[in-house]
């Protein structure tokens, strides 16, 4: 009998790292080089600013657990063995990974640390996680399609791109309907049995499960657009609740390319970019990025640093699973 490969693929993984450095590399020096030529950005400093920053950190915070709930069902439904406890604190852990280490290495923290905690199979968690993935590709194709046909920011990047990505999400719901009508049929027996752990964790996207599914990404990406919300009138932006999930919907598409740790680079340049299509240029930008950058990536990297120590064991647990 074969043995099944359990370990990536150190080539690949080497040349998505290489290609994240030269993006991030490359965004970072374009948005460096913009800012340096902009005025001396401002940040909250009265007692009323810094209590809507301390507000946006608490919003961040429930999504994160909505995100954590979110999972946990996933797990629930595909019958992956889990605690909810580990769904939720999870997350976090995952988070501090993909902003310290590259290619997104927060995931295999996911995948090591739950299945070292029960008999849930490291490919069965891998597909829970891509899961998740594909629930956040496909809410984020429905809003990016609404932002642009509802003229928000002036669509700066026209409807073409709008419309691809509707195109390609059709294609892509086809071809999972064309591939479940091939099963009944018995074809694909052989791809079946390579695939079926990470097919097992999809489950839940099929029938009402999924649209449940869909439905709480949503209202899981409207409260992250609420944080950036709340961040411009902390600033006294002029950002509308649709700007803001627009800005949102920009920065998560530029999260899924290959970046280094933190989407340095690539999540700043989005978060202008997404500005400038609201008429907020120069140091208001500015500050409005680094004030973004920090609400988002460094409460919740400290807190799953913490749980990574205080409830998995620390980095020698993760050497020794690994």
């Amino acid at each position: 009998m074969t043995a099944v490969r359990t370990s990536p693929p150190v080539g690949g993984s080497r040349v998505r790292g290489a290609l994240g450095g030269l993006v991030s590399i490359a965004s970072l020096g374009a948005v460096v080089w913009w800012a340096s030529k902009q005025g001396t950005p401002k940040l909250p400093s009265g007692a009323g600013g810094l209590a809507i920053v301390a507000g946006a950190v608490l919003v961040y915070a429930v999504a994160t657990v909505a995100r954590g709930w979110r999972w946990h069902r996933i797990l629930r439904k595909a019958e992956i063995p889990h605690t909810r406890a580990d769904a939720y604190a999870l997350l976090p852990v995952g988070y501090m990974g993909n902003t310290v280490l590259p290619a997104r290495g927060g995931e295999l923290l996911r995948v090591f640390l739950m299945a070292g905690r029960g008999e849930a199979k490291r490919r069965e968690v891998l597909g829970s996680i891509v899961c998740e993935r594909l629930i956040d590709a496909a809410t984020l194709v429905v809003l990016f399609a609404a932002l642009t046909w509802a003229g928000v920011a002036g669509t700066p990047l026209g409807e073409r791109p709008a419309l691809l990505a509707v195109i390609l999400l059709a294609a892509g719901l086809a071809g999972v309907r064309v591939y479940l009508a091939l099963r009944r049929r018995g074809r694909l027996q052989g791809f079946a049995e390579r695939v079926a752990p990470l097919v097992r964790a999809g489950r839940p996207l099929l029938g009402r499960g999924g649209v449940v599914l869909a439905a709480a990404t949503i209202g899981i990406w409207v409260l992250e657009a609420l944080v950036l919300w709340l961040l411009g009138r902390s600033l006294s932006l002029e950002v509308s609740p649709l700007g803001a999930c627009f800005v949102l919907v920009l920065s998560a598409f530029l999260s899924l390319v290959p970046a280094a740790p933190g989407y340095i680079g690539t999540y700043d340049a989005a978060i202008v970019f997404g500005l400038k299509g609201l008429g907020i240029t120069g140091s208001q930008a500015v500050g409005f990025a680094l004030l973004t950058r920090f609400v988002i990536f460094a409460p919740i990297t400290v807190a799953g640093l913490a749980l990574l120590m205080w409830r998995y064991g620390g980095l020698r647990r993760i050497a020794a699973s690994r």
